[in-house]
C-alpha cells in the first residue's frame, strides 16, 4: 500500500535522542511570534518526535508497518520545514537531505515488504493458482528485502538521525534566539507576523498546487509511467500542505484531504503493480534461475501478464477520478477559498 493512513500509532521518542536534546520552552508566550506561527513549529516538533521515534522499531529489521511509518512521517516532516523555511539556509538544507536520505534508504526495503505482503495474501488462499511461481517470487523477495536492510542500515548509519534530532530541534525551537544578559540565549521562533504567516500559507499552496495541475493535464496526454508517477508524488505533496492547514479548521479542508487520500489509494496500488512487474521481470532474467526452474519462470511470466491486466484497471479509476470536472473542480475550489481567506480565519483557529 502507498503512504495514506491518517491513523498513527504513537509511541516513545527514542532514548538516545531524548538525553541528548534540551526540552523546548513553551512557545507560547513568546510574544513576538504570531500564535498561527507558534502552532506551526508545535507541529513541526511533533511530526520530528513522531519521525524519530519509529527509528527503533525500523533497526528491528521485522516490522513492515514501522519502515511505512517512518517513510510517512519523513514526508509530513518535510512538508512542515518546507513551509517554515521557503528559502531554507544551507543548515537546514542539509538537514532536510537526511530526511529524504533517510526515506530513500528505505524505499527498497518498502518495496519487498508491500510485495511479500501481497504475495502472503495469495498464498493464504488454499485454492490459489500457480502456487509453486508464488512461493518461487516469495522466497525472492526475501532475500531481496534482507539485501535492502542491510544497505538500508549502511545508509541510515552514514545519516546519524541522533545527531539529525538534535540539530534540527536545535533551529525550530532556537530559530532567531536573542542574547542574554547572562551570555546565555532565550530562544524564540521566528517572528512572523499574521499576515506573514498567511503569505507563507499562501505560496506554500500555491506552489503544490500549481504542481499537482500541472502534472494532472500532463497525465491527460501522456501515460507513461513516469508521468503517472510524478501525478503521485505531487499529489502526496498537496495532500500533506492541505493537512497543515486543516489545523486551522479551513472550510472544505477535510474533503479535500479525503479526496486527495482516495487518488494516493488509486496510484499507490497502480506503483505497487508497477514495482512488482519489475521485481517478477527481474526474478526470471536471471540465467541460473531459468536453467534450474524453466517451468516456474514461465508461470511467473503468466503472473506478469495478469499484472498488467490489474494496472490498466487502476490506471482507468486515476483517469475516471481526474477527469471528473465535480472531483476536481472540488480541490480547486477549496484551493482558491484558503488562498482568498483573510488572515484573520488562520488567527481564529
Amino acid at each position: 500500500m502507498d503512504e495514506t493512513k491518517d491513523e498513527v500509532r504513537h509511541s516513545a521518542v527514542p532514548s538516545h535522542a531524548l538525553v541528548v536534546a534540551p526540552e523546548p520552552p513553551a512557545l507560547a508566550g513568546m510574544a513576538t511570534a504570531s500564535r498561527e506561527w507558534e502552532k506551526v513549529h508545535q507541529l513541526a516538533l511533533k511530526s520530528l518526535d513522531r519521525f524519530m521515534s519509529l527509528e527503533p522499531k525500523v533497526l528491528q529489521g521485522d516490522d513492515r508497518e514501522a519502515v511505512h511509518d517512518m517513510r510517512v512521517a519523513s514526508r509530513r516532516l518535510q512538508q512542515i520545514l518546507d513551509l517554515i523555511y521557503p528559502a531554507p539556509p544551507k543548515a537546514i538544507r542539509r538537514l532536510r537531505r537526511k530526511i529524504r536520505c533517510s526515506r530513500g534508504a528505505l524505499s527498497g526495503v518498502r518495496n519487498c515488504d508491500v510485495q511479500l505482503d501481497r504475495v502472503e495474501t495469495v498464498l493464504g488462499n488454499k485454492r490459489v493458482a500457480h502456487r509453486q511461481a508464488w512461493e518461487a517470487v516469495k522466497e525472492y523477495l526475501r532475500e531481496r528485502r534482507a539485501e535492502a536492510f542491510d544497505k538500508a542500515l549502511g545508509r541510515l548509519s552514514k545519516v546519524n538521525l541522533a545527531v539529525f534530532y538534535v540539530r534540527l530541534k536545535s533551529h525550530l525551537t532556537s530559530n532567531g534566539a536573542h542574547p542574554q544578559a547572562n551570555g546565555g540565549t532565550r530562544a524564540i521562533p521566528e517572528a512572523l507576523s499574521s499576515e506573514e504567516f498567511y503569505q507563507r500559507i499562501h505560496h506554500g499552496l500555491e506552489t503544490v498546487w500549481g504542481d499537482f495541475e500541472a502534472r494532472i493535464e500532463e497525465s491527460r496526454h501522456d501515460s507513461q509511467p513516469q508521468v503517472i508517477h510524478g501525478v503521485r508524488l505531487a499529489a502526496k505533496r498537496l495532500r500533506y500542505a492541505a493537512e497543515v492547514i486543516r489545523e486551522f479548521n479551513m472550510p472544505g479542508t477535510e474533503a479535500a484531504v479525503t479526496w486527495l487520500r482516495n487518488l494516493q489509494q488509486q496510484l499507490g496500488d497502480w506503483h505497487d503493480l508497477e514495482v512488482l512487474e519489475e521485481m517478477l521481470i527481474e526474478m526470471v532474467a536471471r540465467p541460473a534461475f531459468l536453467r534450474e526452474h524453466l517451468g516456474v519462470a514461465m508461470e511467473v511470466e503468466k503472473l506478469i501478464l495478469r499484472n498488467r491486466t490489474a494496472k490498466k484497471t487502476y490506471l482507468g479509476r486515476f483517469a475516471r477520478m481526474t477527469r471528473d470536472d465535480a472531483g476536481i473542480e472540488r480541490i480547486q475550489q477549496w484551493v482558491n477559498q484558503t488562498l482568498s481567506a483573510p488572515p484573520e480565519v488562520f488567527a481564529a483557529a
